[in-house]
Formats: C-alpha cells, structure tokens, sequence
C-alpha cells in the first residue's frame, strides 16, 4: 500500500507547473556560476510567465538587483526570501471565536470550485472542534443546492435550503436556525456569478445586507474562492468582488499540477488581501491553511 502524501509533497506537486517554469532548464537560472544582466532578464521572462504580474516581478527582480549576487545559488536563496517578504502579509489564520455563530460568506464565479470548497472548509473547521451548519444560498442552481447537501451529509453536517426562492431567505433562516442549535459557524453559499453581472452583484451585496440584519456584524468573513487555473484574470476577480462586497480573504483552489500559482505574488502586490487557504485536490482534507513558508519552498523547490 502506497503512504499518503504529506501535504508539504501534495503543495509541491499541485505548484509543479510553476516551479517548472521557474527553473526552466533553457536558462538554468539557479545552476549559473555568474550572475549578470541576461540571468535578470531569463528570471524576469520566467516569473512574468509563472503569471506574477508585472507589478510583482518588477518589485522582485529590483530587490534582488540591489544585492549584488555573484551566483545562482544565491540568486536561489534571495528569490525565497523576496517571495517570502512578498507574501507573508498575506498569511492569517481564521479566527472563528469572536462570536456565534460566526458566520463566513462565499463567493466566487461559477467553476471556481466554490461548492466544493466549502465542504472542505466545513470539514477543517470541523477538525478544530467547530460546529458547523451550511446555508445553500445557491438558489439559481439546483446542482450547487444537491452538491452542498452531498458534502453535508458526508461531513454529518446539517443543510439549510430551499427548492427555490430568494436566496437572502436562506440565509436569513439559518443563522435563526444555527442560533436555535447554538452552533459555532454558519457557510452561506452564494450563486456563482461573474463580475460584469451587475445584476447578480447586486443581489449577492442583499444577500450581505440580510445576514447584517440576521446577525449582529454578520458575515464576520467575506471570502471568495479563486481557481489557480484562471492567472492573471483571478487577480481581476478579486478587485471586482472587493469593489462589491469588501472581501476580508481569499481561497485558492486547484493547484493540481498545471496551475501557475504566481498568481498570488500580484495579489499580494495589487491587492493584498489574506489568503487563508490554498486547496490542491478533491479529497476532502486537500484544503489547508496558507503558509506562506510553505508555498515558497514548494514555488521554488
């Protein structure tokens, strides 16, 4: 029988594609024995493919020019400790004790794995000795109300729902159900939807304004789950759902070997907002806080 991958391996694995393109053999960037303006601009082309954005490479490549490095094994080394600096303001832990039900709210666009997403945030709280009630506020999709209510009861874990109607309903009915069975946190999905629908941004900023009413500072998180398959486009994503609902942190799903991860360097560059979680498979233990430690070395290797 095959050991289980740690979930330092599963990291490494699910951000193999950009850390291929990051060490790319064509310039051999980190097996260099002189460091000169051509490594720079190899390194440059390489993170601007990795999908870091131009803000983010440029802040890069200028702290790594102010220290004269000599070879590649110390432009390997200062390249962690730039990307750790770079990222490191985006790592918080999810701190749900403030108050109960704590009540955290998803968005996302459709196939952003935002469902699934919450099935594993479910059960991760769960690990932490949370009680945890979901509210399907899906309403538009059927199939997004059946795969919530699959991964409740695979967790053992209650269901609020309605066979249609206002979403805001539903969730307004489970925060008063969550209060009735004292449970700790409350997930309220919301219909997966694109930025330039401004329609439906709208109805999702209700759906805010109803819990609000609901409960007392709710939601206490506003998170929106990223797909790390989407580059640069995620980061647009998330200035447009932060315009709309003030998102407090961000999920990032699918790393499954081909994303370009870097993606989170221009977040945090542009918009740096906490990244709470990184998911890098379908088994129900694949989403894990971010540490940012952590995803350097798996970035790097």
């Amino acid at each position: 029988m095959v050991a289980a991958l740690s979930w330092a391996a599963r990291l490494k694995a699910g951000l193999a594609r950009t850390r291929e393109v990051l060490n790319t053999p064509v310039s051999g960037l980190f097996a260099r024995k002189r460091i000169d303006e051509s490594a720079y601009e190899a390194l440059e082309t390489a993170l601007l493919q990795a999908d870091c954005g131009v803000e983010a490479t440029q802040a890069l490549l200028a702290s790594l020019r102010k220290q004269k490095l000599e070879d590649g094994e110390a432009l390997k080394r200062a390249l962690k400790e730039a990307l750790l600096g770079l990222l490191a303001p985006l790592e918080r832990k999810l701190d749900v004790t403030a108050t109960r039900p704590f009540v955290i709210m998803m968005a996302g666009v459709n196939g952003s794995g935002k469902t699934t997403s919450i099935g594993k945030l479910a059960k991760w709280l769960q690990s932490q000795g949370r009680s945890v009630l979901l509210a399907a506020g899906d309403t538009f999709r059927a199939a997004a109300r059946e795969q919530l209510v699959v991964w409740g009861e695979r967790n053992a874990i209650p269901v609020i729902s309605q066979a249609s109607g206002d979403p805001g309903a539903v969730v307004f009915d489970a925060l008063g159900a969550a209060r009735a069975r004292g449970t700790d946190v409350v997930i309220a999905d919301t219909a997966g939807r694109l930025p330039t629908q401004l329609h439906l941004m709208e109805e999702i900023r209700k759906v805010k304004r109803v819990a609000a009413k609901a409960q007392a500072g709710a939601p206490h998180e506003v998170l929106l789950v990223l797909d790390a398959n989407t580059g640069q486009n995620a980061l647009a994503q998330v200035k447009a759902f932060d315009d709309a609902l003030g998102l407090t942190g961000l999920i990032l799903t699918k790393l499954d070997g081909t994303a370009k991860g870097g993606v989170v360097c221009a977040i945090a560059r542009q918009k740096p907002i906490a990244l709470l979680f990184v998911g890098v498979g379908e088994a129900i233990d694949d989403l894990r806080p971010f540490v940012a430690r952590d995803f350097v070395e798996a970035l790097i290797g």
